[in-house]
């Protein structure tokens, strides 16, 4: 590594506290050149995609969470005054709970709990963890983010006695989204039990006209706030599906939209050396030869962007991770994301990283400001933020010298406005980055097909259930109930499903004492 290459590939943008150095990873002198007239497509791609054009051609939509932060940008009048009649009223609410007028039954809201999962929780999850703490919260966020009970419960746990205190908030775009909905049912159970109206507690997040917005009016609930069909879960962070929890918790919300505009006027820049997302893009496209042929190691450098990797892993993943292009070509594409925090990473995985399997490039986040006043000395001349800074440079080489390559994101702190940009940074990027690889990154028929599955299984379990109801007490095996159902291919699944409901006393009981092929079941 040269400090000729350095200088020559460290974008500095010095009006956002921003930084991107591109050094260490390996192109050639001519790959910018080369790429440029694809990368001037992608450019010309993006302007459509913000002047309203069908980007998500799949469903039909357009993609406008680039909108969210610029309501003037948006393509039509009606949609730029929804944006900001929905800003206007997240901040009413908020205003409202902190200042005691919106309460609970037991007195003014102490807790905010998030049901939501995907999108819907890992942008809010990020946030919360990166610009809150105790001392300046004004409301304690908790999360429904998955249908696991025992994870529900400890949830529940956390909040015992503190429901009449505790506003609830249910997002799903649809309404139909299976986890969502078994967590706010959840909820509903557990706010009853305690002699509570769940409805007088709750706000939905959700689409108009949706199952979840007819559930809210049809049983009063506090309140309502629009998502669009053009905004993605996994984009919508900037969205009320983010900014609601946000505000609630006493986060500056528009100092995290000037942020993320102002970042994303920096990468509508054309030229694509000043362009920072679009070097993000074409150094992703570098790394993985433009299918993915390596992962993304994540490394912040600071305690507070530990979720940043779980964020990213959804925005990423779930945007490139494609079978087939938009021209219905078969090419798996996807870039994999994994990640947590330096210097921990250094006493976990960082050993394969420099001499196991050469399978990543890492992007490092560098944040310079250690805390808000001064530091001790741990050793005579040297506090613990230079012991970081130290870890992250020689992780940085170690790695580089053993030819594993690296981008270096450089942002002063972790502030509203550098959260922002960081969103508003890869938002751009896997946009650039799909235009430059041919995909819909606005689609996900992945998680679609994983639905459908998951509603096959549970069409199977009722059908068993009552198999097994229907034969009393006379045993079964697997392959005893498959066969009688005309499922003779699902005996695994059969077995499985049933082991389950016996292991949770759900009417059925199971001699496990025998080979898997002879364990019985029967109804009790």
């Amino acid at each position: 590594m040269s400090w000729q290459r350095f200088k020559q590939h460290y974008l500095n943008l010095n009006e956002l506290d921003f930084a991107i150095d591109i050094s260490r990873i390996d192109f050639s002198d001519t790959f910018l050149s080369d790429m440029e007239p694809r990368m001037q497509a992608a450019f010309s791609a993006m302007q459509a995609l913000e002047a309203g054009a069908i980007a998500n051609p799949d469903e039909g939509r357009m993609v406008g969470h680039y909108w969210l932060r610029h309501a003037a940008l948006a393509p039509n009048a009606e949609i730029g005054a929804e944006i900001e009649a929905c800003l206007g009223k997240i901040k009413l609410i908020a205003s409202d709970v902190h200042n005691g007028v919106l309460r609970g039954a037991n007195g003014a809201f102490k807790n905010l709990l998030v049901i939501g999962i995907g999108g819907s929780a890992l942008g809010p999850q990020f946030v919360a963890d990166a610009l809150g703490g105790p001392k300046t919260d004004k409301i304690k966020l908790f999360f429904f983010d998955n249908t696991d009970p025992n994870g529900l419960d400890r949830t529940l746990e956390a909040l015992d006695g503190q429901l009449g205190e505790t506003l609830a908030v249910v997002i799903s775009k649809s309404g139909g989204t299976p986890e969502t909905r078994n967590g706010m049912l959840e909820a509903e159970t557990a706010y009853r039990i305690a002699g509570l109206s769940f409805a007088e507690h709750a706000i939905a997040i959700t689409g108009e006209g949706s199952k979840l917005h007819k559930i809210s009016k049809e049983n009063n609930w506090l309140d309502f706030l629009p998502m669009w069909d053009w905004v993605g879960g996994r984009t919508s962070e900037l969205a009320a599906v983010g900014l609601f929890p946000a505000a609630i918790q006493g986060l500056d919300i528009d100092r995290m939209l000037a942020g993320a505009k102002a970042m994303d006027d920096a990468t509508r820049s054309t030229e694509t050396t000043k362009n920072p997302a679009a070097l993000l893009a074409l150094m992703w496209y570098f790394a993985t030869d433009g299918k993915g042929a390596k992962d993304m190691v994540v490394l912040p450098y600071k305690d507070r962007l530990m979720l940043f990797s779980k964020y990213l892993q959804q925005l990423v993943m779930e945007s490139l991770g494609k079978e087939k292009d938009l021209d219905g070509k078969v090419v798996h594409q996807g870039i994999a994301v994994y990640g947590n925090k330096g210097s921990t990473d250094q006493h976990a995985y960082v050993q394969q990283l420099r001499e196991g399997v050469h399978n990543f490039f890492a992007t490092f986040i560098e944040v310079l400001k250690d805390r808000d006043g001064d530091s001790i000395e741990v050793e005579p001349g040297f506090t613990s933020g230079d012991f970081l800074q130290g870890f992250f440079l020689g992780t940085r080489d170690a790695l580089y010298d053993n030819g594993r390559q690296s981008i270096t994101i450089t942002i002063t702190e972790v502030t509203p406005e550098a959260v922002g940009q960081l969103i508003a940074l890869f938002e751009r990027a896997v946009g650039l980055y799909a235009s430059l690889v041919n995909i819909n990154a606005y689609h996900q028929p992945g998680v679609e097909a994983g639905k459908a599955a998951a509603a096959t299984v549970l069409e199977i379990e009722q059908k068993i259930v009552a198999q097994v109801n229907a034969n009393g007490d006379k045993a079964q095996t697997a392959d005893d109930i498959a066969a009688k159902l005309g499922l003779e291919s699902q005996s695994e699944l059969i077995f499985k499903l049933l082991l389950r409901l016996a292991a949770n006393n759900r009417g059925i009981s199971a001699n496990t004492k025998i080979p898997i092929h002879k364990t019985a079941f029967c109804a009790v």
